[in-house]
């Protein structure tokens, strides 16, 4: 037995498990999307994040890389538990082709494996369902968990994208949102250490203590002396 598998998010820049051979390419009617919860990743149940999911959309292409893994049994069992364990808010697995030429109408690769999402708030519980540009934008920016930041996350698939040649406008679009987010929050932070390093109590008028000085103590017998006589 020999799977092929296709990443179109974190995958595509850290698979994570052992594989066999990799190919850039992509896949036909589907689109990258934010639409998911990550709650234990780079989200938590109080503040989700926002993770990478694909929508059905006729005459899109969603590039990405597809990874082939063979070797036995053994070994394709461990690749597909770490997949399922990493994956674990994807509720679907669907077959779908895989092309590597861009005008091309037969593909390289049949019934590879990705991991899809149902968009379904009611049977889905990870599904988040769309959102304004600017509101996903804040979640991302603010959203961390065990793994990370949220905003490492869109960063390093803006990077991965441009790095195999292939940039999506939706995930740059995306990606500089968050940014302008970023800095309204870093501009808030700084003023408010400006604000808080500068003290508005009037300080009180202090006078210098007195000194007491001691006499010796010849000097004060002396002086008793004196007084008696």
């Amino acid at each position: 037995m020999v799977f092929w598998i296709f990443g179109y998010g974190s995958l595509v820049w850290n698979p994570g498990f052992e594989y066999d051979e990799k190919m850039i390419g992509y896949i036909k009617d589907y689109k990258r999307v934010f639409d998911l919860a990550c709650i234990d990743h780079r989200g938590t149940p109080e503040h989700p994040a926002r993770t990478c999911t694909l929508e059905e959309s006729e005459g899109a292409i969603c590039w990405g890389a597809v990874y082939c893994v063979r070797g036995g049994p053994e070994k394709e069992k461990k690749a597909m538990e770490y997949l399922e364990r990493r994956e674990c808010e994807y509720d679907s697995k669907t077959s779908v082709d895989f092309y590597t030429d861009e005008d091309s109408e037969q593909p390289a690769l049949t019934g590879v494996i990705v991991f899809t999402s149902t968009p379904d708030k009611v049977n889905n519980k990870y599904y988040l369902g769309p959102a304004p540009m600017e509101e996903m934008a804040w979640q991302i920016a603010t959203a961390h968990g065990p793994c990370g930041d949220n905003r490492e996350y869109i960063f390093k698939m803006e990077k991965a994208l441009y790095d195999i040649g292939h940039e999506d406008d939706y995930i740059i679009e995306l990606a500089n949102e968050v940014r302008k987010v970023l800095e309204i929050v870093n501009a808030g932070i700084q003023k408010e250490k400006k604000l808080l390093g500068t003290s508005h109590i009037p300080r009180k008028t202090q006078t210098s203590p007195v000194k007491l000085f001691s006499l010796p103590e010849a000097a004060a017998v002396a002086v008793a002396v004196a007084a008696d006589s």
